[in-house]
């Protein structure tokens, strides 16, 4: 596994910086030689524990997670390995106005097996960018954030209403943390910034720059993308080391997924980290 962290980890302030892909569970990896050939489906996240010390679950933003899926997925692993798990998409773009409350109930009690153990790094509130910044929605997100009050929580947002100072000195007084975003620069989307809201945690996600296939809707168009060193070096330099020195841990995930670009960005990315120095 491959956890990165400062030269002076030793001491206690230090940031550690835990890289990794979201989502683990594609077929195309086997075929672009990330998992062996051959691989089952069952005998991806082992594997891929091997390789990083964390992931982002996507499928608990397609259905609700229960407990029992989110424990046999937790044995799989060693014990220090986390996981940062999406909301449910029905707390986020298919707002159930009725029975968000519950769900959100139920969201909590799926993952309780990752909060009991300390593996649930992040619940990453992933909005769209339908989700201005409107009075109705400001109250809405207000709401949600109380209800889901001492998970760590990671609010990621597409539409750019919500680059506000106002919007981040709350999200700091609250405790939650701004996810940091590289995507196209398109009009209208949130932009790359290196704004740290909360100090135990900075969460950055690199979903590619592919502005041609961005607004396609085909996730095998819109996260094709393959991130050059340099890229990723201005990355490090602008954004990650600053925001480094501001928060206690870091987690690093890469979106771009088609052809398993973001099992080897990753790679790249914990190799620049450690030329910076920063070692595993």
């Amino acid at each position: 596994m491959t956890a990165i962290i400062t030269k002076e980890q030793r001491d206690s302030n230090a940031c550690g910086l835990f890289v990794g892909t979201s989502g683990f569970s594609y077929t195309e990896w086997v075929e672009a030689g990330f998992y062996p050939s051959g691989t089952k489906s069952g005998n991806l996240l082992p594997l891929y524990a091997r390789q990083f010390p964390i992931t982002e679950l996507n499928y608990t933003w397609y259905q609700m997670p229960k407990s029992e899926a989110i424990e046999r997925q937790r044995r799989q692993v060693p014990q220090e390995f986390l996981f940062a798990a999406k909301l449910t998409r029905t707390l986020t773009h298919e707002i159930d106005t009725q029975n968000w409350s519950d769900q959100a109930v139920n969201y909590r009690e799926g993952m309780a097996p990752l909060i009991q153990t300390g593996q649930l790094g992040a619940v990453l509130i992933q909005l769209p960018p339908g989700f201005h910044r409107t009075p109705p929605n400001r109250k809405y997100l207000a709401a949600l954030i109380d209800k889901l009050d001492g998970l760590p929580l990671a609010i990621e947002f597409r539409h750019r209403s919500w680059a506000n100072d106002r919007v981040f000195a709350e999200l700091e007084r609250r405790r939650v943390s701004l996810v940091s975003v590289d995507e196209p620069n398109l009009p209208d989307l949130f932009p790359a910034l290196d704004i740290v809201t909360h100090s135990d945690l900075f969460y950055v996600r690199f979903h590619g720059r592919n502005a041609k296939g961005w607004r396609s809707g085909n996730m095998q168009h819109q996260f094709d993308y393959n991130y050059s060193d340099d890229e990723l070096r201005e990355w490090i330099q602008n954004k990650i080391e600053p925001m480094s020195q501001r928060a206690r841990r870091g987690i690093i995930f890469f979106n771009n997924h088609v052809r398993a670009q973001a099992p080897e960005n990753a790679r790249r990315m914990v190799a620049l980290l450690k030329e910076q120095n920063l070692m595993v």
